[in-house]
């Protein structure tokens, strides 16, 4: 625990920038500014020197040992630069992953394919209101075979460590593709329909399907998938992907092509079984 009000929020986490420390403080500025308009409340940045002092402004905020335990746990290294964000988990997990992408962005402009593949993604983001997970994709992902015993657990901070058999493929900051390996196996997936809230009957009605072919015995079973559009954008030096599409959508959505959206007609309405309601007062 710490007495640092902007700590205090429910989710800290932070990036070391090897060799950032002699970033400009026009340069840190400009991150800040980047990390508000993301959604952040602020951003804390900390200049690593030599025996792992730290040079920030609220540094004065911060007892030596929290200063040492940032250090240690960061690893950081003299002339290393600390970028902390403090907020509900999601604003803290999309912020610093543009800062990522942003602190990243020389590099991948130099040329060369760059691929990384991103691995054990957690298997719940968050815990809801009633105290179930959220999960992080779909409630179908396998959990790591280390981490399904922690589904048991009566602590919900435990939920929040287990990992999933989730997969990116990266390609110079982009994201490239994704998959995962399925739940298989009955047991573990009831369990998950429990932690969700979602009854034996429940899953029964809705899932039913799944359940009575898994009691019948499913293989392992994974999948993945391309983004080709941005493979090819990637290769053809692109940053825009409708720069490679044959006809793509404007911003909006729009189908210049085909002039979709368009307006219908009553007979199409018929024929599908629609009609429009007259727009509320309070949508104009």
């Amino acid at each position: 625990a710490t007495e640092f009000n902007a700590f205090k929020a429910p989710c800290v986490k932070g990036l070391r920038v090897e060799g950032g420390g002699d970033a400009s403080r026009s340069r840190l500025d400009d991150l800040t500014d980047r990390a508000k308009r993301w959604g952040a409340k602020g951003l804390v940045w900390m200049r690593v020197g030599e025996g792992g002092s730290l040079d920030s402004p609220v540094a004065k905020f911060l007892s030596e040992s929290e200063l040492a335990a940032l250090v240690e746990r960061t690893g950081a290294q003299a002339g290393d630069l600390l970028l902390l964000v403090a907020d509900d988990r999601p604003v803290v997990w999309h912020v610093l992953g543009l800062l990522r992408l942003e602190l990243g962005r020389p590099p991948v402009t130099e040329g060369g394919l760059r691929f990384l593949w991103v691995v054990d993604f957690p298997l719940f983001e968050s815990i809801d209101d009633a105290g179930n997970p959220v999960p992080a994709h779909h409630p179908f992902t396998m959990p790591h075979a280390a981490d399904v015993d922690l589904l048991d657990s009566s602590d919900p901070t435990d939920l929040l460590k287990v990992r999933s058999q989730a997969y990116d493929l990266v390609l110079n900051g982009w994201e490239l593709g994704s998959g995962s390996v399925r739940i298989h196996r009955g047991d573990i997936q009831q369990r998950m329909f429990d932690l969700l809230g979602i009854s034996p009957d429940e899953a029964q009605e809705k899932f039913g399907f799944l359940l009575d072919a898994f009691r019948y015995g499913a293989p392992p079973h994974a999948g993945f998938a391309f983004g080709i559009d941005r493979l090819v954008a990637l290769l053809a030096g692109e940053e825009n992907i409708r720069e490679v599409i044959a006809f793509p959508k404007t911003q909006s959505g729009a189908d210049p092509l085909t002039h979709a959206p368009s307006t219908v007609d009553a007979a199409q309405l018929d024929e599908l079984g629609l009609r429009l309601l007259p727009r509320r007062a309070d949508e104009s």
